[in-house]
C-alpha cells in the first residue's frame, strides 16, 4: 500500500523556506496537532506568536494546543482573545464552542456555535455542532431545519460531520454508513500505513483493546469483569492500550491486575501505533471508534493484522482499516448488514458485557432523592442529547395516563432541566412531576436505580450502559427497537435476558404498555420479580460464558486470517 503524504513534511519545508512567515508556522502547528504531537505543536505555535503577537489564527492554535493538554480554562481565554480579534471568523467561534463545552459553560458554548453558524450558515459541519449541542441542552429551536441541513449534506457527500453526533438523528444504518465513510476518507488521506504483518501460528493469540475509558468510565465498567474472566481462557494474552491516564479508581486497579495495561495517554498517534505493533497485537479492538476521545488516526496506520469495532461506538466505522464489527443477532440482524463496512461477527449472547461483581448498595429513601412518598416512578437516565421532542412527548403521554406518577431524569447541562420543565407544562403535565438527579458516583447511582419502577427508553439513540445498569439494579427497561445499531442495544439486552415483551413495535405500543404497567401495581411487581430471577439465570450476565464466546470469536477471526481468507461474516452458536 502506498504511504500517504505526511502534511507535516510539507509544512516543515514551508517554514524552512520562509522561517519568518507566521502563517507557515501556523500551518505547521495544525499539522503537528493533527498528528497528536503536542510538544511539536507547542513549538510551532510559540514561534508563530513571536513573529505575529496577537494574531487571531495563532491564538486559536494556542487554544487548540491548551485544549489538547487539558488546560481548558487557558484554552478558553486564548480562543476568546482570538474571537475578539477576528469576530467574523466562524472557525474560531466553533473552536471556542468546543472548549466552552469542557469548561462547563454550556450556554456560552451554544452561543458560540450559534454565532459560527450565523457566520457560515451553509456549512453543514458547523450546523452539526450546533445541532448536537442544542440536543444536549434540550434546546429544540430550529432542530428540524438543522437536522435536514446536516442529513442532506451527508446524503450528497458534501460534508464530513461527526459520526457520533449523527447517531442522534433519525437516520437508518445506510445513512450512518455514508456519514462515517466521509470522516474515514479524511483520516485515510493523512494515514501512513505500517508494513503489514500476519498472525503467527506460534505462541499465544495477543488481543488488544484501545480506549480512553479504562477506569471509572462506562467502558471500564462494562469490560472489567469480562477481562477478568478472559484470564481463564488458554492461549490468549490480553493487552489494554489506555489513552486515559490512571484515575486511581478500583476499576482501573482491577483492569491492571487482569491484563497487561499500556499507558499511552498523551502520546502522538504514531507512537501509540508503534506501541501496539511492538506488543505484537494480533487482533486490536477499537473501544472508542468515532466517539469522543477516539483516535481513528492510530487505527488507520494498521498497527495490528486484524482490527475490530466493538462496544463503545454503536454503528459502523465506515473505515477500510476496520475488518470486523462485533455484534449479536438482535442488535445487528441481517437486514442491517448493508449499512456496515465491516464483516459482521455475531456472538451468541448480547455483544455487551457487564461488571457482575458490583453489588448495588441499599437504596436511599425516596424523600432523599426528591421523589414523592407514593406513586409510580418512571425514569430515563440517558444523557440529555438522547431526550428529543418525540421521546419526551411519548413520556408525557405516559405521565398523563398514570395519575400520581413522576418521571425521574438525569440532570443535564446548562438550562436543559428548565427547558424540559417548560416542555412538560406545554404538554399539560405539572412540571413538578419531573424530578432531576445530579450525576452520582456509580455505586450511589445504582442504589438510586432500585427506586425506579420502569425505565422509559429513548429513540433513535437507546440506553446502552444505562440500560445494563438499570437491569442489574432490578429496574425493567421498556424500549422500541429501531432501524440502526444504536436504536437496538436496549432491545438486545431485553432479548437475551428473556424479557422480549418489553421490546415494543411502535410508539403507541410503548405508551400503552407503560400506562398499563403504571396502573397495575401487581403486574409491575411481577415484572420486577421476573427480572430478578432472570438476572441470576440468563446468559446476559454470565461473564464466564461471555469470555468463552469472546475467545472463540477471536480464534475464529485469527484462523481465517492465517488461512489467507478475507474477513467475512462469522456466526457463533452458544455451546
Amino acid at each position: 500500500m502506498t504511504l500517504a503524504r505526511d502534511p507535516r513534511e510539507e509544512a516543515r519545508r514551508a517554514v524552512a523556506a520562509a522561517p519568518g512567515n507566521a502563517i507557515a508556522w501556523i500551518v505547521l502547528a495544525d499539522a503537528e496537532l493533527d498528528a497528536g504531537n503536542a510538544a511539536a505543536g507547542d513549538a510551532a505555535v510559540r514561534r508563530a506568536l513571536a513573529l505575529a503577537p496577537g494574531h487571531p489564527e495563532a491564538l486559536a492554535r494556542l487554544g487548540r494546543l491548551q485544549w489538547m493538554q487539558g488546560r481548558h480554562r487557558d484554552a478558553a481565554d486564548s480562543l476568546r482573545q482570538a474571537a475578539r480579534a477576528a469576530p467574523g471568523h466562524p472557525g474560531i467561534a466553533l473552536w471556542l464552542g468546543h472548549v466552552l463545552e469542557d469548561t462547563g459553560e454550556a450556554e456560552a458554548a451554544a452561543e458560540a456555535y450559534a454565532r459560527a453558524h450565523a457566520l457560515a450558515p451553509d456549512a453543514a459541519q458547523i450546523a452539526a455542532h450546533l445541532l448536537a449541542w442544542r440536543r444536549r441542552l434540550c434546546d429544540w429551536r430550529g432542530l428540524d431545519a438543522l437536522s435536514a441541513q446536516v442529513r442532506g449534506a451527508v446524503a450528497r457527500g458534501e460534508a464530513a460531520v461527526e459520526p457520533f453526533a449523527f447517531l442522534s438523528e433519525d437516520a437508518d444504518a445506510l445513512e450512518q454508513l455514508r456519514c462515517a465513510r466521509l470522516s474515514a476518507v479524511q483520516v485515510a488521506r493523512r494515514a501512513r500505513v505500517l508494513p503489514p504483518r500476519t498472525i503467527s501460528d506460534a505462541g499465544p493469540l495477543r488481543i488488544g483493546f484501545l480506549s480512553n475509558g479504562f477506569g471509572a468510565h462506562p467502558t471500564g465498567l462494562l469490560t472489567v469483569a469480562c477481562f477478568e474472566a478472559l484470564r481463564a481462557e488458554p492461549g490468549l494474552e490480553v493487552h489494554l492500550f489506555a489513552l486515559n491516564p490512571g484515575d486511581g479508581s478500583a476499576v482501573r486497579q482491577r483492569l491492571e491486575a487482569a491484563t497487561t495495561l499500556h499507558d499511552v495517554a498523551s502520546l502522538p498517534h504514531a507512537q501509540v501505533a508503534m506501541r501496539i505493533r511492538d506488543a505484537g497485537i494480533d487482533i486490536l479492538h477499537d473501544l472508542r471508534g468515532w466517539g469522543g476521545g477516539g483516535v481513528p488516526a492510530v487505527l488507520a496506520m494498521r498497527p495490528a493484522p486484524l482490527q475490530v469495532n466493538w462496544l463503545a461506538y454503536p454503528g459502523t466505522s465506515g473505515a477500510p482499516w476496520i475488518d470486523y464489527v462485533l455484534a449479536d443477532g438482535f442488535v445487528l440482524p441481517p437486514g442491517l448488514e448493508a449499512g456496515f463496512s465491516e464483516a459482521v461477527a455475531r456472538l451468541p449472547r448480547c455483544f455487551q458485557p457487564s461488571d457482575t461483581r458490583r453489588a448495588p448498595a441499599p437504596p436511599p429513601s425516596r424523600e432523599a432523592c426528591g421523589l414523592p412518598d407514593e406513586g409510580v416512578v418512571f425514569c430515563c437516565f440517558n444523557n440529555s442529547y438522547k431526550t428529543n421532542p418525540a421521546s419526551f412527548a411519548r413520556a408525557m403521554a405516559i405521565l398523563r395516563g398514570v395519575p400520581g406518577s413522576v418521571l425521574w431524569l438525569l440532570s443535564g447541562p446548562g438550562r436543559g432541566d428548565d427547558r424540559l420543565r417548560a416542555a412538560a407544562s406545554s404538554a399539560g403535565v405539572d412540571a413538578a412531576r419531573l424530578v432531576f438527579m445530579p450525576k452520582q458516583p456509580h455505586a450511589d447511582y445504582l442504589a438510586r436505580l432500585q427506586l425506579a419502577d420502569l425505565f422509559l427508553d429513548s429513540n433513535p439513540y437507546n440506553a446502552h450502559t444505562t440500560a445494563s445498569d438499570a437491569l442489574w439494579a432490578g429496574c425493567p427497561v421498556l424500549t422500541r427497537p429501531g432501524r440502526s445499531f444504536a436504536a437496538r442495544v436496549a432491545g438486545s439486552l431485553n432479548h437475551h435476558l428473556g424479557l422480549g415483551e418489553l421490546n415494543v413495535a411502535d410508539d403507541a405500543a410503548f405508551v400503552g404498555l407503560a400506562t398499563a404497567l403504571g396502573n397495575d401495581p401487581a403486574r409491575l411487581r411481577d415484572l420486577r420479580s421476573r427480572l430478578h430471577g432472570l438476572r441470576a439465570c440468563s446468559g446476559l450476565f454470565d461473564m464466564a460464558g461471555f469470555a468463552r464466546d469472546f475467545a472463540a470469536m477471536a480464534r475464529a477471526m485469527a484462523a481465517r486470517h492465517r488461512d489467507g481468507l478475507p474477513p467475512a461474516s462469522i456466526e457463533l452458536h452458544q455451546a
